[in-house]
């Protein structure tokens, strides 16, 4: 890995150039940053993927949406539509994406919208939503055109911002000094039980700025599968006799597959990259795949995002009549300190909303 990284670095240092020159633009005013005097939270990262932004997300709605009425923003990575889109009920992947897909199926009364211009999409979906009191907009923290008044930046404990190269030679978008922008830090997919000594060694190299909170946070998979499609009951998770074939589009599958491991008889698991387009052969090779395996017991599992892909595809009757499952996730606070973020936020929208009248 580190001889690779040195061969790629001639070409990180182009990118690192060309991530200087941008910044510069914008610090010294050449570009523009549009401050919509509007409460705007930005869930971001600094690497590539893989942090976990959509079950946050998710949780930072749950815990708003009883106290003010929020709405998400998100650019709808691989729709195959483009330009300002408000999600319905009737909304695909192909429309919106799979992950505002999930938050608008989770939230059906929480207004979702994508598009990739976020200083178009704002006010387009306030106009859409005027009863919105805070924008939740998901993947914007090197979107420097619009400035957010809060910024929230994930970091996987496994692999931390401060660990990480710019790429191609890592997984930064950024340098690490970026982190500076951030009014609160999150380090995702921690182990369960990590120790507070181990909390204070990850917090000690953030290197936090005055007033900067570090929070962390842990994924808990749900105790009951879900059917993927209608046809399918609800299945309670007691595995250990079954056989499983398991697949995932998502950044970061090691969680999910050791955790259908750990529950499972026998398992084969496939990976497919970060939102896959799966393609009609590949759903006849699962089901076929499946039809081979062995066992008296055989399930079909995988992921909660990949799933909105599955429901809405044009060939999903082959998969319609065999028992796929998802398993719903959610995030954890390590040390309950949930409330805190929650409380800041809310604290910035009271501000925010003050000093706009």
């Amino acid at each position: 890995m580190f001889l690779l990284r040195i061969l790629l670095l001639p070409f990180t240092l182009l990118y690192g150039l060309g991530i200087f020159i941008r910044n510069l633009l914008y610090k010294t005013g050449v570009y523009t940053r549009m401050d919509f005097d509007f409460p705007i939270v930005c869930v971001g990262n600094l690497s590539a993927g893989g942090t976990g932004k959509t079950p946050h997300i998710e949780w930072l709605l749950a815990n708003l949406s009883a106290t003010i009425k929020p709405a998400v923003l998100s650019r709808g990575y691989l729709r195959k539509s483009s330009g300002y889109v408000l999600a319905s009920a009737q909304s695909t992947a192909a429309d919106i994406g799979d992950e505002p897909l999930q938050i608008k199926h989770k939230f059906p009364n929480i207004p979702v919208a994508v598009c990739e211009n976020r200083v178009l999409g704002v006010p387009h979906l306030l106009a859409d939503a005027p009863d919105t009191q805070l924008i939740l907009m998901d993947d914007g923290f090197q979107h420097l055109a619009i400035k957010a008044g809060f910024n929230l930046v994930l970091t996987p404990a496994a692999a931390p911002f401060y660990n990480d190269w710019l790429l191609p030679s890592g997984r930064l978008r950024e340098f690490r000094s970026g982190y500076k922008r951030a009014q609160a830090i999150v380090v995702t997919r921690c182990q369960t039980g990590m120790s507070k000594q181990a909390q204070q060694e990850i917090r000690n190299k953030i290197a936090p700025q005055p007033g900067q909170q570090v929070y962390f946070t842990g994924i808990r998979y749900g105790q009951t599968l879900l059917p993927v499609f209608e046809s399918q009951p609800l299945q309670t998770l007691a595995l250990k006799d079954c056989s499983i074939l398991a697949f995932a589009g998502i950044a970061n599958p090691d969680s999910f597959k050791g955790f259908i491991e750990n529950n499972s008889g026998s398992l084969q698991f496939i990976r497919f990259s970060d939102h896959h387009a799966f393609t009609d052969k590949e759903l006849t090779d699962l089901a076929e795949r499946f039809v081979l395996m062995q066992g008296n017991q055989k399930i079909i599992i995988t992921t909660e995002k990949d799933a909105k892909r599955l429901q809405s595809h044009p060939n999903k009757k082959v998969l319609q009549h065999l028992p796929v499952y998802y398993v719903p996730i959610e995030i954890y606070f390590l040390n309950n300190d949930g409330e805190q973020l929650i409380q800041s936020i809310l604290n910035y929208v009271t501000a925010t909303h003050t000093g706009s009248h």
